[in-house]
């Protein structure tokens, strides 16, 4: 006796239900609301036109290879030393995440050292940071190895020796300044200010609102990241900040899609001012992006005048005549934490249960050969013979359909990555990855329910299945349900879309 089609879609749109409520009932939800319009932030004046005033960035400069040694490896930059006469103020510039190349900085580095700045880019180190580990402390030491041999430089004005950083450069450079007092100053470009985890919240869910993606795609990268193990995620960057007593001069974007930028302000003022220090300015910049420039082109306008004006103006540039100037940023949402995964949906949860159903997806096509291989110089049972192949057809579609779904989150989260720096006309790819992993998610669900159909109908004709067609059966159906708990979990099934 065969179930209906009807029996079947009420059974698939009842289990379909259930997924659904998975990604409603169990935690962690990310839903971060709109951010309080702050008067403060309402009306900004312009930024003085002092800090405005033209650069002449034609000095002649030397260049130099320099190699330091630092915690197990050493350190390898390039030192760029104007020639005219006199002591000069420096700076040492600190990278965000990622491989961080001096190369990066060759355009500020060049325009300040013609402008009279000894500047200093290297390369971050590649032992001791990776994507996972990240030591904000072990990086703050680099950069104090850099300030301490700029201070022994004769080129080098001693008492004006700062550090640049920018973005995850911002969590390093308070830790170097609070804990020296070698370091003269301290400019921010980008810097969050608060936990790499909200800051990280805050842009996915900015930048998917530019790409137009659906809700449950924000959904499905939160869920991930609340089941993120990484200790660096939970930093807090305060009490780095609250320690700074040196001049301070920070940068933000208004179109700036990876930090919140309002948030960021406020707690880095909080910061300041617990440490008393009110030698700060802070300097939002029309059109200008996560680098301080017009959708990854040029620089902003007055960004690199503001910044040379004020090092070589110190220490008379340190306490402006408004902390807040330039143009008015709008922040739309707060930057929420993302809340950690229950032990059920943990990192390491997760990595088991698409373990398991890789083994039930290997055992359950391993098993369909040896019983084709077995009864190939046997007569089967006449039930078996007829019973057997459609099930088989259907396990071996349902092993691929839940191979191409893992497959097609890894390139949709891939595909977010990567047009989150370019968001130009994205959002229509983004769209149809959407589509195609909801379409592939939903289509395993309907292959497991007939499949369980199939097999049970199979039963009652008259099949008797042999051990290794029970492993079959098991590991496909086995390892399919675990992927659609695991789906259901991170959204897939969940309205609305």
């Amino acid at each position: 006796m065969r179930t209906g089609r009807g029996t079947l879609s009420v059974a698939a749109g009842l289990v379909l239900v259930v997924l659904a409520s998975v990604g409603y009932v169990l935690p962690p939800a990310f839903d971060p609301p709109p951010l309080k319009t702050d008067a403060a932030f309402r009306s900004i004046p312009a930024q003085p036109a002092d800090e405005l005033k033209p650069v002449v960035a034609a000095d002649p400069i030397r260049r130099e290879a320099i190699s330091l040694p630092a915690e197990a490896q050493r350190l390898d930059g390039t030192l760029r030393v104007p020639l005219t006469p006199g002591r000069h103020p420096a700076m040492v510039f600190v990278s965000g995440s990622g491989n961080g190349s001096r190369e990066e900085f060759t355009p500020q580095a060049e325009f300040l050292a013609k402008a009279g700045v000894v500047t200093i880019a290297f390369d971050k180190r590649t032992i001791g940071y990776n994507f996972r580990d990240r030591d904000f402390g072990l990086l703050a030491d680099d950069a104090l190895r850099m300030v301490e041999y700029l201070r022994t430089r004769p080129e080098v004005d001693p008492a004006r020796v700062g550090i640049w950083g920018v973005s995850e450069g911002g969590w390093v450079v308070p830790i170097a300044a609070a804990k020296s007092s070698a370091v003269g100053f301290m400019v921010l470009v980008s810097s969050p200010n608060v936990s790499p985890l909200r800051q990280v919240a805050w842009a996915l869910n900015e930048q998917l609102l530019r790409l137009r993606a659906p809700i449950g795609a924000r959904d499905l990268l939160t869920r991930a990241m609340g089941g993120v193990g990484f200790d660096f995620l939970r930093y807090d960057a305060m009490p780095a900040l609250s320690r700074v007593k040196q001049p301070v001069l920070a940068f933000y974007g208004t179109t700036d899609p990876s930090i919140p930028f309002v948030e960021s302000t406020k707690a880095l003022v909080k910061a300041l001012n617990t440490a008393g220090n009110d030698d700060y300015t802070i300097r939002f910049m029309a059109k200008g992006d996560h680098a301080m420039r017009v959708n990854g082109g040029d620089f902003t306008a007055g960004y690199l005048e503001t910044l040379a004006n004020w090092i070589k103006g110190l220490p008379g540039t340190a306490r402006p005549a408004v902390h807040m100037a330039g143009a008015t940023p709008v922040q739309r949402f707060e930057a929420s934490d993302v809340p950690a995964a229950p032990w059920y949906a943990g990192g390491t949860m997760l990595g088991l249960t698409i373990c398991l159903a890789a083994v039930g997806y290997v055992a359950g096509p391993v098993a369909a050969m040896l019983v084709r291989l077995r009864h190939r110089n046997q007569t089967p049972v006449e039930a078996n013979a007829r019973l057997w192949p459609p099930i088989r057809r259907r396990l071996s579609r349902m092993a691929w359909t839940g191979l191409g779904l893992l497959a097609s989150v890894v390139a949709f989260i891939t595909l977010l990555v990567l047009f989150s720096v370019n968001q130009a006309g994205a959002w229509p790819a983004v769209l149809a990855g959407w589509l195609v992993v909801r379409l592939l998610a939903v289509l395993m669900l309907i292959q497991e329910v007939t499949a369980v159909a199939a097999f049970v109908s199979a039963l009652r004709e008259g099949l008797r299945p042999g051990r290794w067609q029970h492993v079959a059966v098991a590991g496909v159906l086995g390892g399919t349900g675990l992927l659609l708990v695991a789906a259901a979990y991170y959204g897939l099934f969940s309205f609305p879309w």
